[in-house]
């Protein structure tokens, strides 16, 4: 297989420097039209096509973005990286990504990889039992801005975009409540979640609105699996207190809690009754979708993230001018509801 050609290779050809054909290639305009003309014509004939690595090292960019989420495989995610793609395409960066799976130490070594790769900046939704933030620190050192959006980190000096659960999730107790229900359960997200925590201040607050006393018995936290679901709906469906409704993390949860009711012999929004997270569109195919679910817009999440970075890495934005941006997330009820 042939070599490819090269700025030498053309320079030779018409007995040029090679500064000067590279100079022509992009119209410099200190370069005699004659032979910029030469110069152009001898490159389309070689089929010369530039060096990127080149190109990329002269401006010190990649023009690459990293992106780092727990599971391509859940709607929300895949809808936060049509976000971050099409924001990054119209300022001509291709994006890279890596699925830690919600495990830190996985997710730890693909920001490494991240970093090896030389990707300009990174946007990232922290893996559930993510407690150590060294490897984001770390990035500080090679100039590399990290944007976080969704589940982030438990930091004071960072840039992110996300959604306000504690509002969401006044707004999903509430509606419970106004439809007579008293004992509300919640199985929550895992406690280091800054985002689990919220769930847990907007219960609080939406039982004390209605004068109701908060019962931290009835809110579980989970590790967001399906065993982790059903040994909460076991916990709760034993409580001393009779519970007629729950609250839980996000559209998947929610299934996995329906199923083990289900097989308890219960009625779906009979004998008990669901809300979630999320508002992920394969609810309209479920038999049992959550009654509501609060929207958390991850396009908008992924898109306002993305523009954040892109203002860093363009010198629009200074790196330590930190973004927090949060989104107020909104209660969708169900169709026919």
């Amino acid at each position: 297989m042939p070599n490819p050609p090269t700025i030498k290779e053309i320079a030779r050809k018409l007995n040029l420097s090679a500064s000067t054909v590279s100079r022509a290639l992009h119209n410099h305009p200190r370069i005699g039209l004659k032979t910029r003309l030469q110069v152009q014509a001898l490159a389309r004939e070689l089929q010369y096509e530039p060096n990127q690595t080149a190109i990329f090292f002269q401006q010190k960019k990649t023009f690459t973005l990293g992106i780092v989420l727990p599971e391509l495989s859940e709607a929300f995610f895949s809808a936060a990286i049509s976000g971050i793609e099409d924001t990054a395409n119209k300022s001509n960066y291709m994006v890279l990504l890596g699925q830690s799976h919600d495990d830190a130490t996985r997710e730890e070594k693909i920001v490494g990889i991240m970093k090896n790769h030389r990707v300009d900046g990174l946007l990232v939704s922290l893996a559930k039992n993510t407690v150590n933030y060294a490897h984001f620190e770390m990035l500080r050192k090679y100039n590399i801005p990290v944007v976080f959006f969704d589940r982030i980190p438990d930091m004071q000096h960072i840039h992110y975009v996300a959604a306000n659960m504690e509002s969401g999730t006044v707004q999903a107790v509430a509606l419970l409540l106004q439809q007579g229900h008293r004992v509300i359960g919640m199985i929550n997200g895992p406690e280091k979640l800054i985002a689990s925590r919220q769930r847990t201040t907007g219960y609080r607050t939406a039982m004390q609105q209605q004068r109701l006393k908060y019962d931290a018995t009835l809110n579980l936290p989970t590790d967001l699996t399906r065993e982790g679901t059903r040994q909460a709906m076991q916990q709760l469906l034993s409580h001393k207190r009779k519970v007629t409704a729950i609250v839980a993390f996000n559209d998947y949860v929610s299934q996995d809690a329906v199923q083990y009711a289900l097989e308890q012999g219960l009625q779906i929004n009979k004998d008990i009754c669901f809300v979630s997270y999320a508002n992920l569109p394969l609810s309209s195919y479920m038999a049992f979708p959550p009654m509501a679910s609060v929207e958390q817009y991850p396009y908008q999440q992924g898109q306002q993230a993305t523009a954040i970075l892109l203002d860093i890495l363009s010198g629009k934005l200074p790196q330590d001018d930190y973004q927090q941006l949060t989104i107020d997330s909104r209660l969708v009820m169900a169709p026919g509801r």
